[in-house]
């Protein structure tokens, strides 16, 4: 039997005990031995390397040595010191199982897509070049695969083809929304491989376009959402004149008749067994006063059972903002629930934006113990159970204000000067936001938002 590696984790005094039950569940999962150093230290985030490394004692066999993730400092001064590899572990000792791969989530080789994501760019005959092509390259950041430039009823837009070429010469994939011929023609001329839309209007103008551009495809949609045969007829001609083509059958919005067009896409693939079917999730994200990642998945995973295999979407309104990056995370998620038969759950924590998917709390025997126990001036914040705690050597205060919990801090301090009051006001906000939506608060660590979260530097530094 094949030793595990022994593994030495340094802590402080207050950590001890959250540190051991931890690892006591960790360890076997993760097949490595466990091994504690607590230094005379009441709180590890206080230590620095070159502490570390005056008074560690690291024993024999340890191959590994795990710092707290708040020690600052060289890690070479501990390396020196202890003769094996050290590094710093997570800043909450609650994350060692993520920070060793054994916290669930995503398993090996998830990430695959098969739905490919059409971002408009919208009103593009007003925009100039500069400002479409930053359109571009920030959808295609996201997750788009195709870049659909989306005209404006009336005048033909003269720089349609100029603007194609543009794209095409950055590589990006190019789409055409528009029912002007001359303007299609243009953009087919250019680079562009895909018409949005054809029906019985224009319906004609796609036999010559598959004369001209023999790899171009279409979108065939029903002349009116309700219209279900005219569909059916647009998608017999173009089978016959062997235009390549798939259909929408025109998602609508919630109040006008939203229900009925979802069962439309239910009978196109009844229908339709093999064909390709495209979905414009705009209808919902751009149209509805909600958030649109939870919309954005619902829809993806409507897709992906459904077999619909290309969307369009777009960021115009503010809550829409992200909804490209959005439905990238959501078609990885779906694929592998459906594919794999299993839950989407506990797969993409990126998509769990306002709240997040588990709070994590120190409870109340643990504060108190912590006040206890502190004796520096060094102000230590949490959050939770519906109030604000602060605490350091000679104050512990709570409250569900944070202008009341100030105040008393102010009274039991009085010196407490200006950029430290800045701090703690700053520190008090995002616990607040956290208690409000449902979140764990770390102080000096930013509020997680799912893919959104800005990492934040920590101000406290060894002064607050």
């Amino acid at each position: 039997m094949t030793a595990r590696p022994r593994l030495l984790f340094v802590t402080g005094k207050l950590a001890e005990p959250a540190l051991r039950r931890v690892l006591d569940d960790l360890a076997p999962r993760a097949g490595f031995e466990p091994h504690v150093a607590v230094l005379n230290i009441t709180v590890a985030a206080l230590m620095t390397t070159a502490w570390v490394a005056r008074r560690l004692a690291v024993p024999e066999g340890t191959e590994r040595v795990i710092l707290p993730g708040y020690c600052r400092g060289e890690l070479e001064d501990v390396r020196a010191a202890a003769g094996v590899p050290v590094e710093r572990g997570p800043k909450d000792l609650r994350d060692l199982p993520e920070y060793f791969g054994k916290a669930g989530g995503p398993p090996p080789g998830y990430g695959a897509f098969d739905i490919e994501i059409l971002a408009e760019i919208n009103h593009a005959p007003r925009k100039d070049r500069a400002a479409v092509l930053a359109e571009a390259r920030r959808y295609r950041d996201g997750g788009a695969d195709v870049i659909d430039l989306g005209c404006d009823p009336g005048a033909t837009w003269g720089g349609v083809g100029e603007c194609v070429s543009a794209l095409r010469a950055e590589g990006f994939r190019v789409s055409i929304d528009s029912f002007d011929p001359l303007e299609v023609e243009a953009a087919l001329a250019a680079g562009a491989e895909l018409v949005l839309s054809v029906n019985g209007t224009n319906l004609e103008h796609a036999r010559g376009w598959k004369d001209r551009f023999p790899l171009v495809e279409v979108v065939a949609t029903p002349d009116t959402p309700a219209d279900f045969d005219s569909l059916e007829r647009t998608a017999a001609q173009l089978t016959d004149w062997g235009v390549k083509h798939r259909l929408d059958p025109i998602l609508e919005p919630i109040g006008f008749g939203f229900a009925a067009s979802l069962g439309r896409y239910l009978e196109a693939r009844k229908r339709f067994p093999g064909a390709e079917i495209m979905m414009g999730v705009g209808n919902l994200t751009e149209l509805t006063d909600v958030d649109t990642a939870g919309v954005n998945v619902l829809l993806a995973g409507f897709c992906q059972e459904l077999g619909i295999r290309s969307v369009l979407t777009t960021e115009v309104i503010n809550w829409a903002r992200s909804a490209v990056k959005e439905f990238d995370l959501a078609r990885r998620l779906v694929r592998h629930a459906v594919a794999e038969k299993v839950l989407p759950k506990r797969l993409e924590p990126n998509l769990v934006m306002l709240r997040d998917p588990k709070v994590y709390e120190q409870g109340e025997a643990a504060l108190a113990e912590l006040a206890a126990r502190v004796t520096d001036k060094n102000y230590r914040v949490f959050a939770e159970r519906g109030e604000i705690h602060v605490l350091n050597g000679s104050v512990y205060l709570r409250g569900a204000d944070p202008f009341e919990v100030f105040d008393q801090l102010l009274a039991a301090d009085p010196a407490l000067d200006a950029s430290h009051a800045f701090y703690l006001g700053y520190e008090f906000s995002k616990a607040v936001t956290a208690l409000t939506l449902g979140k764990s608060y770390t102080q000096d660590q930013a509020l997680r938002w799912g893919f959104l979260t800005v990492p934040e530097k920590s101000h406290r530094g060894g002064t607050t």
